[in-house]
């Protein structure tokens, strides 16, 4: 596929995902993630024909002018999307598959020292929320959602839609019927019941201060 056929995915992207966009000269002009995702394009070439140091300069000027930081290591696949980006950081092994999309403050992150892939993989028609954190040498499976906040250092399986900290799969879709089936949540479920019992005990408290 040629740059330009490349470039339009990502522009398409923009008119799938935000319906604020207006006009392609708009997305040409105002929007950093389309920005980000250019710079990373030189960026990520110069990388790979193993030019010193100008992709690492590419990068943090890009970083200074969007505040999306995408390392030039990772490899982002077409109509990648990250909407209010500031705050994103995209690490050096991280691999994004088609049509992803991602918010503000979301972390692609690695946790190890060596050098080894050590970053997420993230399927096709992937969807990260607001802040939410991806951590580790894990795989997030095609046409997944990760919650906004949540923190998700599991590999997760296609279709599924994980929240909370540490991130857990709360359902599936069923790709045959296009039905979602919701799964149990025994930590959601303790937190409710704790919930529960703390605002029987403050409503007993006055009581008991009485006495």
């Amino acid at each position: 596929m040629s740059v330009i056929s490349s470039v339009r995915k990502d522009i398409q992207a923009v008119f799938r995902c935000d319906p604020a966009a207006v006009n392609t000269l708009e997305i040409l002009l105002a929007y950093p993630g389309f920005h980000a995702r250019q710079f990373h394009r030189v960026a990520h070439s110069l990388y790979r024909w193993r030019v010193p140091v100008l992709p690492r300069l590419i990068s943090h000027f890009s970083r200074f002018l969007t505040g999306i930081e995408i390392h030039p290591g990772a490899k982002i696949g077409d109509g990648f999307f990250i909407d209010h980006g500031m705050g994103t950081v995209i690490g050096e092994t991280a691999e994004i598959g088609e049509n992803v999309t991602i918010y503000q403050g979301v972390t692609l992150g690695g946790t190890s020292l060596q050098r080894v892939k050590r970053h997420p993989t993230l399927g096709n028609n992937v969807v990260v929320g607001v802040g939410a954190q991806v951590i580790g040498n894990i795989t997030i499976g095609d046409n997944s959602k990760i919650g906004a906040g949540s923190v998700v250092i599991n590999s997760v399986p296609p279709n599924a839609t994980v929240v909370g900290i540490p991130g857990r799969i709360v359902a599936i879709r069923n790709t045959d019927t296009d039905t979602v089936e919701k799964l149990p949540d025994p930590v959601g479920e303790k937190l409710d019941n704790l919930e529960k019992r703390v605002s029987e005990l403050e409503k007993r408290l006055p009581g008991i201060e009485e006495k």
